[in-house]
């Protein structure tokens, strides 16, 4: 693209540049005026520096910059700046660090890649992490954070941790958790999470330890960002995936839905058998209202077929309860103390309250015994309509 074809494109998308800042004197006025080579869209959030910042920034008529009082963090200064953004009109917002390392006349990459996209995208920069002068932390780091984002939303990027990137908008979340570091990571994954494309664009880096100043704490930085992955990943798997799961199977017919995903599904006959295994399994447990969702999150962590073992957990339908309740009590009676003879009593929820860990036994011998049985018999069904030479 021209420099006139960049400018006009970032004039029609509304595209701002967003330069958040803490104690980058060094190098602030060198983003700056390479930015301005595309732009006058720039909007700087000074966060609480101590430097010059304010000095530097005062040299520029021709931008916008909002002074917060206190250093709160890297997370806070985007927020406050993406909300700065959307109040001038905006509808995306490029965002590249005053520390140097980014290369403002890598704006045109973004740029095309956006002209390029059916819809509104999240865009990061690809970083070379393997090039000369890359600190070994930087790279594990990046390679930590991209492993998480691909077990939290199924997309694979090759780098996740680059604060050179375009947000759309209106379709980030409005309200966050984090206000530092690990800011950068809930963002990207909750858009993710919001069915927003997040994909990478090829971008130059530069680490000049004479002038770049880095405020990241490796320790207590580090435990943040551990402790909010920890929350994705639970949220992952009690929800998303669920949820998920929950949608595209009500994008399809009943018909579509036994042919491609029970009889063509993916997976030998031995993950089927053992996908209905599962679900028979988590199907007799005393779990009740929580059976989809520990079924769903139990087949992505073993990598299973969700929908074999989604439908093999409905056996514990409402129609079945009583009969199910009634076998886990006989079969949990051999092995508590207590008068233990439920047929010569009345059949009720009482009854199962007064002998909780009766039933509670009970239940995961029936649900070993059924989960078994059932995916024995898938097994050898499989192997015989469709035998793919493997036995369990």
């Amino acid at each position: 693209m021209t420099l006139t074809e960049v400018q006009n494109a970032i004039t029609e998308k509304k595209i701002c540049v967003l330069v958040p800042t803490y104690n980058n004197h060094k190098t602030l006025r060198r983003v700056l005026d390479g930015i301005l080579e595309y732009t006058r869209n720039i909007i700087v959030i000074n966060d609480g520096s101590t430097d010059s910042t304010s000095k530097i920034l005062s040299s520029y008529h021709n931008i916008s910059a909002v002074h917060l009082p206190q250093n709160k963090g890297k997370g806070n200064a985007l927020k406050t700046g993406f909300r700065k953004a959307i109040s001038e009109g905006y509808d995306f917002a490029i965002t590249i660090d005053s520390d140097g390392q980014h290369y403002p006349d890598d704006i045109p990459v973004f740029v095309q890649a956006l002209l390029e996209e059916d819809e509104e995208v999240l865009l990061i920069g690809n970083r070379n992490m393997s090039q000369d002068g890359i600190p070994k932390k930087s790279s594990f780091g990046n390679r930590f954070s991209n492993f998480w984002f691909w077990f939290e939303t199924g997309i694979k990027l090759q780098d996740t941790q680059s604060g050179y990137r375009l947000y759309p908008l209106n379709k980030i979340p409005k309200k966050y958790f984090t206000p530092k570091f690990e800011f950068e990571i809930e963002i990207i994954v909750r858009t993710a999470w919001r069915h927003i494309p997040v994909k990478n664009v090829p971008v130059k880096v530069l680490y000049d330890p004479a002038e770049r100043v880095s405020h990241f704490r490796p320790f207590k930085d580090f435990t943040r960002i551990s402790i909010l992955n920890t929350i994705l990943v639970l949220i992952t798997l009690v929800y998303i995936k669920p949820r998920n799961f929950i949608i595209d199977l009500r994008k399809k017919s009943f018909k579509q839905f036994i042919k491609e995903d029970i009889l063509e599904s993916e997976g030998s006959n031995r993950i089927k058998a053992f996908s209905i295994a599962l679900g028979v399994f988590v199907g007799f447990l005393p779990f009740g209202g929580y059976h989809t969702l520990l079924v769903i999150s139990l087949s992505v962590v073993f990598k299973l077929n969700k929908i074999l073992a989604f439908v093999a957990s409905n056996v514990s339908l409402p129609i079945f309860l009583p009969f199910i309740i009634v076998a886990s009590l006989f079969l949990g009676s051999p092995f508590v103390a207590n008068d233990s003879d439920i047929f010569n009593k009345e059949w009720n929820f009482d009854l199962v309250k007064n002998n909780v860990l009766q039933y509670i036994i009970g239940s995961l011998i029936l649900a070993v015994t059924m989960s078994l049985i059932s995916g024995v018999a898938t097994f050898l069904f499989l192997n015989k309509v469709s035998p793919d030479n493997e036995r369990l």
